[in-house]
């Protein structure tokens, strides 16, 4: 493994990192906590990963309960973030494995109340990045939100504070008021080679403000890591249900073009697809859905494989600008769904 230094934390994050959301919901077939507990420990005891990513509406707080639970002991030795943002808290009925978004409450009080319920459901006495959870402009730019989380900081809740920005609302002018904010660290955002806008231009604004990414779904809902099964798309539980058949089908006719890859190297699809992102200097860790032992091994070795050279990684933007845009772009022509929608990740 090999470890980024992250604005505002004191301990430096594991290039690849572990999101919680996998093994915590029912969403990408695991529903056995104690196999998530067990990947959990896995990753640092086995493979050095320092970075868990985790979120208050997981489960209804599962997700930081089973970290808690998976690293007792190991606090001082990893970096811990959560998610704020989602009305977890009031009553309406068992939505545990449901796809669609909660209310959000942005106000100070509702900010307090989540960030105590995480450190208790942490067992912590701080975070070390806290995120807004798939916020609209209005709570990116909030006075109120802004001084909350400064607060916080002040009283030693939450070491640093960011933006997980969600893909439901195009993200892109999200992403540039975050970055271009002095206040916020980091942002997490998107970004693999079939879906590479507009994370390249919050790459270059990142760069040119010397602000930290996270990224996720490095692997495009498994068509990256050679696990989805063209004649067997996802059932109605499967988050990746909301990926349409047309652009998963165009998105494999897309793969081939990224044989050059991995064909002949000591680099297979899925860490090839981690080093796509871990090429950018801004791109602190890299968070791939980790749900089985092997998965894990495959991608906690990505960081050790060869980088991707300056060849390759212009050779993909070719690729991109001349063709997999384009082909990747179809599926939607017709269709008021766009790519990456909407979910609470």
């Amino acid at each position: 493994m090999k470890y980024r230094n992250m604005p505002g934390i004191d301990k430096p994050v594991s290039e690849v990192g572990f999101g919680v959301w996998s093994v915590a919901t029912p969403w990408w077939g695991v529903n056995d906590d104690k196999l998530g507990k067990r990947l959990l420990r896995m990753a640092y005891e086995d493979y050095g990963i320092t970075f868990f990513d985790t979120g208050d509406v997981y489960g209804q707080g599962k997700g930081e309960t089973l970290l808690s639970e998976a690293l007792e002991g190991l606090r001082d030795n990893v970096v811990i973030a959560t998610k704020f943002g989602y009305d977890i808290y009031a009553k309406r009925g068992d939505r545990h494995g449901r796809h669609s978004e909660l209310p959000q409450r942005w106000d100070a009080a509702s900010i307090r109340q989540s960030c105590e319920e995480s450190l208790r459901r942490l067992k912590t006495d701080v975070i070390d990045l806290y995120q807004l959870h798939n916020p609209r402009m209005e709570a990116i730019q909030s006075d109120e939100v802004l001084e909350t989380l400064e607060r916080l900081k002040g009283e030693g809740k939450i070491r640093s504070y960011g933006v997980a920005l969600g893909p439901d609302i195009g993200w892109k002018d999200e992403g540039l008021a975050t970055l271009r904010d002095e206040r916020y660290d980091m942002a997490q955002i998107i970004n693999n080679m079939l879906e590479q806008d507009p994370a390249r231009e919050l790459i270059r604004e990142a760069e040119k403000r010397n602000k930290a990414l996270i990224v996720r779904v490095p692997h495009a809902s498994g068509l990256l890591d050679g696990t989805y099964d063209p004649d067997k798309h996802f059932n109605k539980h499967d988050h990746r249900n909301h990926r349409p058949v047309k652009w998963m089908k165009a998105g494999l006719a897309a793969v081939q073009q990224l044989k050059f890859l991995y064909e002949g190297t000591d680099r297979t699809i899925g860490q090839a697809s981690i080093l796509f992102s871990l090429a950018n200097p801004s791109i602190k860790s890299v968070l791939p859905n980790i749900t089985t032992e092997e998965n894990l091994r495959e991608f906690a070795e990505a960081p050790d494989k060869t980088p991707l050279t300056e060849e390759e990684m212009k050779k993909l933007e070719e690729l991109w600008e001349t063709s997999m845009k384009e082909q990747l772009k179809q599926p939607f022509s017709d269709s008021k769904i766009k790519p990456t929608p909407v979910a609470p990740r």
